[in-house]
């Protein structure tokens, strides 16, 4: 039997992987000893890429905002959280096994009741439990019994009265967390889209009961806009309404914004009504009163809380499908280009003398010490510099310098845009200014 064509899709994702490896973004966990499926190590660009996507949303949330504050929850936290959540009796999947090959599969994840690999019979769908169990303490035993948290929102619920009281905020009012969450997915894949280990960016919104439509409406549009804001192509993104049959069990609305992945449209980020649910369960399982009193409006009662959910692995992976391009396929002029926003790019300017000699080194190193204390800079003295810039096009830099003989004359350098590959000479004095203004997060 032939092998299977690989599709456009699958060969663009496999490029994307690729290049992630090649220029450092992100490895395979534990390679040398063959990997571990579904867990992935961020290398040099991948971490500082990462840590300007959170930057972004923080900055978004918590800085740009008078009304949201941040918190950063234990991830191990007393057992009793996820029994009242309804993580313990039903955070499931229903799992099947392949009697033939002995693979694993989510039941939901195909039609028919044979094994989508090898066609053999199935087994029946049993309930899978998908949190990770440890235990603290020297003693395994079942009162010592704990989890890593499945998801980061829960640390806010339990800490409302905690974080309402010092920070004198009233509702409307938001609480913003980004932190590492597990999951023991039966078929995680698709790169980092889906991962056993993985990070939250999530904003629980507490409003009074009657406005909780009209804030779900705000946030829906507000999360959408800050894709397109770090320049997500308007035309793979969209809204996924959820149906009744896909609602969550706490859930009166939700919506999700989904990607076209080469794998297909998938969700990034989740947008939730979730009522009351969530603090009304704490209040019962916990015995502590979380409710609210407004003094405005003078009454009591338990706010509704708007969620918007993202992943920061998903949302990195979306700014690297996005902006990945090979420009002239198969011809001499052939680039691939990362158009990453300057906000989001790993490293933001390139430090290029044109030769190694007459003094052009000395000036890069000197350019490059200063703009370092502002910005993540990176200086490549080796090779020509047409194979430099393609370089730096390919990590995603948005802007390359380039030290030549008119430098030593005029002290202006050549600054080189990524995408257009337009050049201007700018004054070294004004480069500093220059580069902050133009990729200031």
């Amino acid at each position: 039997m032939g092998k299977k064509p690989i599709s456009e899709a699958d060969k663009r994702m496999e490029e994307l992987v690729s290049l992630c490896r090649r220029r450092g973004f992100i490895f395979q966990s534990s390679l040398i000893y063959g990997g571990i499926n579904s867990c992935w190590d961020y290398g040099p660009m991948g971490v500082e890429l990462k840590n300007n996507i959170k930057r972004c949303w923080w900055k978004t949330m918590t800085q740009e905002r008078d009304d949201i504050e941040g918190l950063d929850a234990s991830i191990i936290m007393h057992p009793r959280v996820w029994e009242a959540s309804g993580h313990v009796a039903g955070f499931t999947d229903p799992l099947v096994d392949c009697k033939k090959c002995r693979r694993r599969f989510r039941e939901d994840e195909f039609d028919g009741d044979k094994c989508p690999d090898c066609g053999g019979a199935l087994t029946e769908a049993r309930q899978f439990n998908l949190m990770f169990k440890t235990f603290m303490g020297p003693v395994e035993e079942e009162a010592s019994i704990v989890y890593l948290r499945p998801e980061t929102a829960q640390g806010i619920y339990v800490n409302f009265q905690n974080v309402l009281g010092p920070s004198r905020q009233k509702v409307p009012f938001g609480i913003a967390q980004i932190g590492k969450a597990f999951r023991n997915e039966i078929t995680p894949g698709n790169f980092v889209f889906r991962m056993r280990e993985f990070e939250q960016m999530e904003m629980q919104y507490f409003v009074r009961p009657d406005t909780a439509d009209e804030w779900f409406e705000v946030w829906k549009e507000k999360r959408m806009q800050w894709y397109l804001d770090l320049g997500v192509n308007k035309d793979k993104l969209r809204f996924h309404e959820h149906g009744t049959d896909e609602l969550a069990h706490y859930a009166a609305k939700a919506y999700d914004i989904e990607y076209e992945f080469p794998f297909g449209w998938k969700e990034l980020e989740g947008i939730h009504n979730r009522t009351d649910f969530d603090l009304q369960r704490h209040q019962e399982h916990s015995g502590k009163d979380l409710s609210y009193y407004d003094q405005e409006r003078k009454e009591r009662y338990v706010p509704f809380i708007v969620e918007t959910s993202a992943g920061v692995d998903r949302s990195l992976l979306t700014f690297l499908a996005d902006a990945y391009e090979v420009e002239n396929p198969g011809e001499k002029n052939e680039r691939t280009v990362l158009r990453l926003s300057p906000k989001l790019a790993p490293i933001k300017a390139a430090i290029l003398p044109l030769v190694n000699r007459d003094g052009m080194p000395e000036i890069g190193h000197k350019i490059a010490d200063e703009l370092r204390p502002h910005l993540k800079i990176f200086y490549d003295g080796g090779g020509s510099v047409g194979r430099r810039y393609r370089r730096q096009d390919e990590a995603g830099t948005p802007f390359g310098i380039t030290i030549d003989s008119q430098t030593l004359e005029d002290e202006t350098v050549t600054l080189r845009e990524r995408d257009s590959m337009a050049q201007e000479r700018i004054k070294i004095a004004a480069l500093k200014d220059e580069l902050l203004k133009r990729t200031a997060i």
